[in-house]
């Protein structure tokens, strides 16, 4: 429980389930005869700061135990109906309203849920233990089975101290983080010993079964974002009802007992929740922290001023420089446990730590908005593609043409993106070859990989005839949000802080995904269209017509010139040279390269150096 009091520094609590009888408490100690079940909670009180929101919790007639993480936004809503059920409750929690929820409808009640949770939940007449994951995965769960028994946490860091053995890499998680920085989706991660619950599943286990527990455990899905139905709706229709959704989920995600703050980056996104939450609530006082780059061209300050000029906010500012990203760098990479993919990440850590430093305990964040509403410049490929494919070539044209007068966008550069969703892979190993953009690097070994059955391939192809629908499903369950989700919840929790992300609930999404796609990329190559326009009159123009993209981008490569002795010293140490899938010499020669001014710098580069120091931080072995 130590390792995790992070996360819930405010209380802590315990359940043991031996032969029938139900212990609880705040103080456990191991017990003989060893329990069947052990079910431990850190609290975090966010609401019904008493008592009776303690954890574990129980069903009024004591046959169900919960251990929940997260938060259920629509409680008021639930306990309502659960009440005209007959249902009675002792406290304003929402767990006892998503126990009463559980005892009622089973595994029935998630999809009624508007939330982020991890939860597991024992039932003492049936001898199960029921767990569940959220439908994007914004809380984390982890598990592991090791001699018969089963074991979960929040954080691998945990169960590596439950496992008892030097942790082991995935080869297949390797290569898909070394190649693209994807990581965090499904079942696996990193390491071979540790599985994750998928977004959007449950698992139930026996108490009495424990031998199937030495085989596969097979998630269920309960919820899959929908992107087969087209609606027939004009635009102006579609803006008004993405309006009132996303003012609605910002009013559910306010629900509180203690301040809410926000981060805010100046984008489209951050600043619409900073400009609903205002116009939701006139007189709320709203305390907002930022990330100001310190190189010119990548920082957004007059976008955050400006929002905080309209809104009237409590700002507060962060500037982090490459010497504080060194001397962060171990408790960073404890806090996150697997490797991250870039030092963007580090902009993210020390904004959640000037909110806890503000005694700010939860925040409201725009994670998830590009992932849905087609927010990042590729996207634009996936839309050609759309084009293409469906036989438009006017539209096409058009199209090409719009979108090549936008920053950073070429005609040439539009097309060979939306070859990689049309083409392949057969036809793009070769052709990536004669362009200088093969899919196996000088500098990875790919005979390593090849020999524990991972090949290298491509991630954006599609065979579907709404491709931009299609990849965006894809970056929401798999290449994008996934590890977003996790570096979001591990850099909020390391300071105690709770993360939530209103753009992320299942109505707002099927929504979204049953559109059209010129919805959400204009003929223009506008992103986001459909939202920017449900905006208008809420989020300042200025904001809202913006043409750049920025994010939480940090000058990655001066940082790293910067820490040029460093960088050096990983890419030479014994344990670099020890990682069987690496060419040294190769990695040496690009970092020299780039160093000097010879070479283009890369954020591949930066996953080098990560996975090095994580191998040496936690002794990974590679089989």
């Amino acid at each position: 429980m130590q390792l995790l009091e992070h996360r819930g520094p405010d209380d802590a609590g315990y359940l043991t389930f031996t032969r029938g009888r139900v212990d609880c408490g705040r103080q456990w100690r191991p017990t003989d005869p060893r329990p069947e079940a052990v079910l431990l909670h850190r609290r975090l009180s966010i609401l019904d700061l008493s008592d009776t929101g303690w954890q574990p919790m129980s069903s009024h007639d004591g046959r169900f135990w919960i251990v929940f993480n997260g938060e259920i936004y629509n409680f008021v809503e639930l306990r309502d109906e659960l009440t005209g059920l007959g249902h009675e409750f002792r406290s304003t929690s929402d767990t006892e309203v998503l126990l009463a929820a559980y005892a009622e409808w089973g595994s029935g009640c998630l999809n009624r849920l508007v939330g982020m949770f991890a939860l597991v939940i024992l039932d003492t007449r049936r001898r199960t233990v029921f767990m569940a994951r959220d439908f994007f995965g914004i809380k984390p769960f982890y598990y592991t089975v090791q001699d018969g028994s089963f074991a979960f946490a929040s954080e691998v860091k945990a169960l590596l101290e439950f496992a008892g053995q030097r942790p082991t890499a995935n080869p297949e998680r390797l290569y898909l983080y070394l190649r693209y920085g994807m990581c965090d989706h499904g079942s696996d991660t990193l390491l071979a010993q540790v599985r994750q619950l998928p977004a959007g599943h449950f698992l139930e286990l026996s108490l009495d079964g424990a031998e199937a527990w030495a085989g596969e455990l097979q998630p269920r899905c309960y919820w899959r974002p929908e992107t087969g139905q087209e609606l027939d709706i004009s635009f102006e229709e579609a803006a008004a009802r993405v309006r009132d959704l996303f003012l609605n989920n910002v009013r559910l995600h306010l629900r509180s007992d203690v301040p809410v703050g926000t981060a805010l980056s100046g984008g489209v996104d951050s600043s619409s929740i900073v400009m609903a939450m205002r116009h939701l609530h006139p007189n709320l006082e709203i305390h907002a922290f930022s990330y100001i780059a310190e190189d010119q061209g990548i920082s957004e300050e007059r976008w955050i001023d400006l929002v905080s000029r309209e809104a009237g906010l409590h700002l507060h500012k962060v500037s982090p420089h490459a010497e504080d990203l060194l001397a962060d760098l171990d408790p960073l990479s404890c806090a996150q446990d697997e490797p991250f993919g870039s030092t963007s990440l580090y902009a993210q850590y020390s904004v959640f730590r000037a909110a806890h430093e503000a005694g700010i305990k939860v925040m409201l964040d725009g994670q998830g908005a590009d992932e849905i509403l087609g927010g990042y410049r590729y996207y634009m490929g996936a839309r050609l593609a759309s084009l293409i494919r469906a036989g438009d070539w006017s539209g096409a044209a058009r199209f090409i043409s719009g979108c090549s007068q936008w920053p950073g966008v070429s005609k040439h550069w539009l097309v060979f993106r939306s070859a990689d969703y049309l083409l392949p892979d057969s036809v793009q190993g070769p052709l990536r070859k004669l362009i200088g953009k093969d899919l196996s690097p000088s500098w990875l070994r790919e005979s390593w990989f090849h020999n524990r059955g991972v090949e290298p391939r491509s991630l954006n192809y599609s065979s579907n005839p709404a491709v931009l629908r299609d990849a965006l499903r894809r970056t929401l369950v798999e290449t994008s949000l996934p590890h977003l989700l996790r570096y979001e919840d591990r850099n909020s929790m390391a300071f105690s802080v709770e993360s939530r992300v209103p753009f992320l609930t299942p109505e707002l999404v099927n929504f979204l995904f049953s559109i059209p796609e010129r919805f959400l990329i204009a003929e223009d190559g506008t992103s986001k269209a459909v939202f920017r326009q449900a905006m208008r009159g809420i989020v300042p123009d200025a904001i809202l017509d913006r043409r750049d993209k920025v994010g939480f981008a940090t000058p990655e490569k001066r940082w790293l010139s910067k820490l040029d002795g460093w960088v050096r010293g990983i890419l030479t140490c014994d344990v670099a040279g020890a990682i069987p899938f690496f060419n040294m010499d190769a990695m040496q020669r690009e970092w020299r390269g780039v160093y000097d001014g010879s070479r283009p710098f890369d954020h591949h580069m930066w996953r080098w150096l990560n996975l090095i120091h994580w191998t040496r931080r936690i002794q990974v072995q590679f089989s």
